[in-house]
């Protein structure tokens, strides 16, 4: 797994890379906002909140603005609010220096595996297979359908009851880990970039005022297992 540290203090740095590697972790580093914003997406960031060029939260917030990539911040501030702040910006966890490799070993697992959830059933919907075990979707002729983390976790959302309406608020928390009302916004944007990806705009229905359904028909929900899968 690729590791991005984001981490201005040498020593803490390289100390930190060094049992990161020895753990088994594929990990660079970033000095700087600006490093780490240009830096390829990694499967996760741990994200130093004290950096000398732009704050960490507006970082979190623009790492999180432009992909799908894990954060985990690692800081000095401790007090709730600012854990509070931390994760309203789009971190997945929140960690206070001084700790252990153990417990961001730990950490790093726990956060991996709300991202990449561990396997559930594959379902079926007129033609369009969900298997959320290996994150894959694959249209009617079995031609596999790209989409990013985001894209893929409000399918899965969906995809876990067919016909059932989730709501805008229930989407916001399980995907972004936020209520903010401004990422309504965001979500509509997401998901008809989902919708334009599926080929077929009516898989996924609006309800207005509410949240959005996986459309279901006569020959709709397959679970995995079920003949022809």
């Amino acid at each position: 797994m690729r590791i991005l540290l984001v981490e201005d203090d040498d020593r803490f740095a390289d100390a930190l890379m060094v049992a990161l590697r020895r753990q088994g972790f594929d990990v660079s580093r970033a000095s700087t906002a600006a490093a780490a914003l240009d830096a390829p997406e990694p499967d996760l960031v741990l994200l130093d909140l004290g950096l000398p060029d732009l704050d960490g939260i507006e970082v979190c917030r623009r790492l999180r603005g432009a992909g799908d990539v894990a954060i985990i911040a690692i800081t000095a501030r401790g007090e709730e609010r600012d854990r509070v702040i931390g994760l309203r910006s789009g971190a997945d966890d929140y960690l206070v220096k001084p700790f252990g490799i153990a417990e961001l070993s730990a950490r790093i697992d726990a956060v991996m595996r709300r991202v990449r959830p561990a396997a559930r059933p594959a379902v079926t919907v007129h033609g369009l297979r969900v298997d959320t075990a290996r994150r894959l979707v694959t249209a009617a002729g079995g031609a596999e359908i790209a989409l990013t983390r985001k894209e893929f976790a409000l399918l899965a959302a969906l995809a876990r009851d067919p016909g059932v309406v989730v709501s805008r608020e229930r989407l916001l928390a399980e995907v972004w880990h936020s209520t903010w009302p401004g990422g309504r916004r965001t979500l509509d944007v997401h998901m008809a970039t989902l919708r334009a990806k599926l080929g077929d705009p009516s898989v996924i229905q609006t309800v207005h005022g509410v949240g959005y359904r996986l459309a279901v028909r006569d020959d709709t929900a397959e679970p995995s297992g079920a003949k022809g899968t």
